[in-house]
Parts: C-alpha cells; sequence; structure tokens
C-alpha cells in the first residue's frame, strides 16, 4: 500500500501567543487520529500553519508526532518555505526526525516561473530519499502546476504523488484520466477540498488530504471508506451530515472554521496564527450547529 493513499488526515498545530507548539494538546488530537486508523497524518500542512511556524517550532511538532505515534500511522510533513535551501533543510529535518514523506508547495513572494518550481523541487527531492508528494495549492500560492510540469516532475525517483485541487466543474473521471495519461505508472492523484474529496474517492483518486478529518477522524473514515468502495449511495447519505461543515469552509476557509470547532469541542484554546482572526461569536455558533449536524450520523453507522 502505497503511502499516499486513503484518509490522510491534518490536524491543527496548536501554538501559544509566542508561536511555541503546544505538544500536548497535538498528540491528544493525534491520538484521534490514530484511533481512528486514518491511512496516515498530514503533520504542519496548510491547516497545521506550517508557514507560521518556525524552523525550530517545526521540529518540536515532528518529534512530538513520531515520539508519540511510534510509527504505527505514516506521517507526512509539510516542508513548504521561500528558500530552495531552507525547504531543503526543512526535508532533512523531518527525515531526521523519523517522517515518512514530505509534503511541498512552492512558496514564494515573487511569482515563479514553472521552470522555476521544477529547479526547486528538483532539489527540495534530492535533500533525502523520502517520498514526497507535490501539493498544488493555487489558492494559497498563487501558482497552478501546469500538465507538463507535473509530467516533468513525476519523473524524478522520490516524487510519487500530488495533491490537487478539485477540478471545475467535478469533473474528476476526466481530470484523474487526464493527469494519469500524463505522468509516470505509479505515481497517485489525490485531491484537497473536503467538500469535493468524495467524489474524487469515487472516481478512482487514490488519495483524499483532509482538512475534516484531522478533526473528525471517525465520520470522515466512513465517507472515505463508503466513496472507496464505490458505493454512491452510502457516501452521499455521509456526506449530507457534511453539508453544513462545507458551507462553512467555502465561506470562510476551513482553518478558521476548524479552528472555531477545536475551540467549541474544548480540545484546545489556540487561536489561528495571526493575522488571521478567529471567527465572530454569531458564526462560532454556526459552526456549533454545523458540529451538532455531524453528530447526528452517529458513532455506530
Amino acid at each position: 500500500m502505497t503511502l499516499f493513499h486513503g484518509l490522510s488526515a491534518f490536524p491543527i498545530t496548536p501554538t501559544d501567543t509566542q508561536g511555541r507548539v503546544d505538544t500536548t494538546t497535538l498528540c491528544h488530537l493525534l491520538d484521534r487520529l490514530a484511533k481512528a486508523k486514518v491511512n496516515s497524518i498530514g503533520l504542519l500542512g496548510s491547516t497545521g500553519g506550517y508557514v507560521y511556524l518556525t524552523r525550530t517550532e517545526r521540529q518540536r511538532a515532528i518529534k512530538a508526532a513520531v515520539d508519540f505515534l511510534g510509527g504505527h500511522t505514516p506521517i507526512i510533513v509539510g516542508i513548504g518555505a521561500l528558500r530552495t535551501d531552507e525547504a531543503q533543510n526543512l526535508a532533512r529535518d523531518a527525515r531526521d526526525g523519523g517522517a515518512d514523506g514530505l509534503l511541498l508547495a512552492p512558496v514564494s513572494y515573487a511569482p515563479l516561473t514553472q521552470e522555476e518550481v521544477y529547479q526547486h523541487f528538483v532539489a527540495v527531492a534530492g535533500a533525502t530519499d523520502l517520498p514526497l508528494c507535490i501539493y498544488n495549492n493555487p489558492g494559497a500560492t498563487h501558482f497552478t502546476f501546469s500538465l507538463a510540469l507535473l509530467e516533468r516532475l513525476s519523473k524524478i525517483t522520490n516524487i510519487a504523488a500530488a495533491k490537487m485541487p478539485l477540478p471545475k466543474d467535478d469533473a474528476f473521471e476526466s481530470d484523474l484520466a487526464r493527469l494519469h495519461q500524463n505522468t509516470q505508472d505509479g505515481f497517485t492523484i489525490g485531491y484537497s477540498g473536503d467538500w469535493g474529496c468524495a467524489a474524487g474517492l469515487l472516481a478512482g483518486a487514490s488519495t483524499w488530504y483532509s482538512v475534516v478529518g484531522g478533526l473528525f477522524p471517525v465520520p470522515t473514515m466512513k465517507l472515505a471508506k463508503a466513496a472507496q468502495a464505490g458505493n454512491v449511495d452510502e457516501a452521499q447519505r455521509i456526506d449530507s451530515f457534511f453539508q453544513p461543515l462545507w458551507t462553512l469552509f467555502k465561506e470562510f476557509g476551513s482553518v478558521r472554521v476548524v479552528y472555531a470547532a477545536v475551540n467549541i469541542l474544548s480540545l484546545s484554546d489556540a487561536s489561528p496564527h495571526l493575522p488571521i482572526l478567529p471567527l465572530r461569536p454569531a458564526d462560532q455558533q454556526r459552526v456549533a450547529m454545523a458540529i451538532q449536524a455531524l453528530d447526528r450520523l452517529g458513532p455506530d453507522e
């Protein structure tokens, strides 16, 4: 079974007001994921606030997660950074800390060209022998991987997967066919954008890179398993319980919603990294109602 397969759950990285990682709370969140038997954990992803953390705090989070999980759940670590040498160092930190794989987004200030991103990824992939997943997140990075660039990168030995944005008009089958036709055999394709990922799995995507799975792993695993089994009716039934959350994700962005949910569930009192602000009280109440809707799915279904 490839590392980049199934439900990859992305938790927040709770920190105090000085940006120091709260490892106790982090491990409590990880425990929920491990007990739900998610296929992998995406540590220091976008939801995990990797771009807001210092190298030291990233190392602290990796050590805490690896020590706590003890190899029972694979860990994919986000290593995005502005400079190539910084990303290479973060890749080595992840390797030395015991990570199983890497996730790399082309973080930038100046807009990057396709060739610049190609060279960046080749250099960072070459820093370790860990399998690396391309993070194509144009909404955050303002860079879109061309099909030609994905094809070139898929030929690099340890670049093994791509985390893709949802295709336009939910055209998953044609998107997957196009991507598989133009990338190397064994190169896996997964999606982020939680509200569309069950449809992606139903269409044959390998991976659901999930924000909601990082906080609600049990119902998210139910949805992922139904979709992977090709059970359309069951997947749609389970997905209906998630609809209030999907609405909020689209309106406010998943990071703000998940932090509000973490607070509501009394799992942490952490806030998003400034300048991102917490949701207003009225919107936090909407999050609470969405959680209640998800609770109606029931633990035994």
